[in-house]
């Protein structure tokens, strides 16, 4: 049994319920009934029933729920006026402008009716994390949202692990010394619910135990530090070079002793460029499934999607999204 069908079965013994608000979309329909015929979660699709191609009875295990009319409005707009008012929300306007589907997908995770969201297939990032945001918030000793792509490789390139954490490579630009902590520890989090093994984190660089220096290797330096203060527990180092934290003959070389080195399944980047291209370069030169990016850091999951995914890529981030609720 491979990652994708580990995920998928431990998903299925969850049974979350998962709500997707881009009901428009044929990808989020299809993704939706596949997960219901599946037995992979419980989907609830928001949307008006007469905007559906077809009567509900053509959505054998889906949930159809219209926030115009659905009667825990109230307690939505209740909850987004409790957050938002102190930036000027009032109660009245809470109640107008909750029913967005977005926002009201997050809303129905913040008040415990949906264990979790799916969006981002329609909408830019910037939406649906605004929405989560406004919605449920980060979990508690975490200021920073990021997210991760889990990159299942294939045979021919696993090393230590055949499942890598990507972080972060779709939110935060510029990760200043404590982000990129912050970063490392939900990514490190995330990854024993998601994959379920003991994570061992690697905060990369251009230098390798002071094989170099520059400002960038004194921001990676400062994080471990960071790290290692928060979570005492978790395998980490760092600054690597990735051959160092992937690869263990590379290891005993530059990095002799290290924790990690050689074995390193989440690899914590210094910047979103740097991210966003290693992950690329490995889904499409070296032939890995990417699956994310899933969001991490709120207390509750809220995923976002690539604007480009599959329906496949759907159903795989709503499994994670089970995996990742309480």
């Amino acid at each position: 049994m491979n990652f994708l069908d580990r995920i998928r079965s431990r998903a299925r013994q969850r049974r979350r319920r998962i709500v997707f608000p881009e009901a428009g979309d044929p990808r989020i329909v299809e993704a939706a009934l596949r997960i219901a015929r599946d037995g992979l979660a419980e989907p609830v699709l928001l949307t008006s029933p007469d905007s559906l191609a077809g009567s509900t009875a053509a959505f054998p295990g889906v949930a159809v729920v219209d926030p115009e009319i659905d009667p825990r409005r109230g307690r939505c707009a209740e909850l987004l006026f409790q957050r938002r008012h102190t930036r000027g929300m009032t109660a009245e306007e809470a109640y107008r402008d909750c029913v967005e589907p977005l926002l009201y997908a997050a809303l129905l995770v913040g008040i415990g009716e949906a264990d979790g969201s799916v969006a981002g297939a329609a909408s830019t990032s910037s939406a649906v994390l605004r929405a989560a945001l406004w919605a449920v918030g980060p979990e508690p000793g975490i200021s920073t949202i990021s997210s991760s792509f889990y990159m299942l490789l294939p045979p021919s390139l696993v090393r230590a692990a055949s499942v890598l954490t990507f972080s972060d490579p779709a939110v935060v630009p510029e990760p200043n010394a404590l982000q990129l902590a912050e970063i490392a520890l939900a990514a490190a989090s995330a990854r024993s619910r998601v994959v379920g093994d003991e994570p061992r984190v690697a905060f990369l660089s251009y230098s390798t135990k002071g094989s170099a220096e520059g400002p960038s290797v004194d921001r990676v330096r400062d994080a471990v530090a960071i790290f290692r203060e928060r979570a005492p527990e978790v395998s980490a180092d760092g600054e690597l070079q990735v051959d160092a934290a992937l690869i263990e003959s590379v290891a005993r070389d530059k990095a002799p002793g290290s924790a990690v080195g050689g074995r390193a399944n989440v690899l914590v980047f210094p910047c979103l460029d740097a991210a966003n291209i290693g992950y690329k370069l490995v889904e499409r030169l070296a032939g890995a499934a990417a699956i994310g990016p899933i969001i991490q850091g709120l207390d509750r999951p809220c995923s976002d999607l690539s604007r480009g995914a599959s329906v496949e890529d759907i159903v795989n981030v709503a499994c994670v999204t089970a995996l990742l609720a309480d």
